[in-house]
């Protein structure tokens, strides 16, 4: 099973990146490339524990769609959301925040696995694997924008 983890430095205070990464609309904005939308449940605004989201995308030329809940939150410090239904097997993403001196540690921790037993593996090894990498940094980088810009003001306004 793959397991993806990345750790960015945010020059902000860890409860605005927490905030920033449960965005609902922060991350639809971060993934518009891939035609990203929230299509059920919270579909806008920020998404709390026991809430899900429906997300529909295109990713290899498919269209598909992902439902995932938030099942463990300890603002400002860690969420978790994982799948529910969606083309994985399964999937679990935990978000953990950390002061800093000059900010916030973000780390994401991203642990997957694909159906289709050994030839999920096989794509896993081939492909999905630094897909999904991307996928993370991408949304990590995002978040960092916001974060240390004026953008957060908007994202996070009641």
């Amino acid at each position: 099973m793959p397991r993806i983890e990345l750790v960015t430095l945010v020059e902000a205070p860890p409860d605005r990146v927490f905030d920033l990464a449960r965005s609902i609309d922060l991350h639809a904005l971060g993934q518009a490339r891939h035609g990203e939308k929230a299509i059920a449940g919270v579909t806008r605004g920020l998404i709390g524990m026991g809430e899900s989201v429906t997300w529909k995308a295109r990713h290899f030329w498919i269209t598909q769609e992902l439902r995932s809940r938030i099942v463990a939150f300890d603002r400002p410090r860690w969420f978790r959301d994982s799948m529910v239904a969606g083309a994985f097997a399964r999937f679990d993403h935990d978000h953990f925040f950390a002061q800093e001196d000059r900010g916030t540690r973000m780390r994401d921790v991203f642990d997957f696995a694909s159906p289709l037993g050994p030839l999920g593996k096989l794509a896993d090894w081939l492909v999905l694997a630094r897909y999904m990498k991307r996928l993370v940094q991408e949304r990590a980088l995002s978040i960092k924008r916001a974060a240390e810009s004026e953008q957060w003001k908007e994202l996070l306004r009641e």
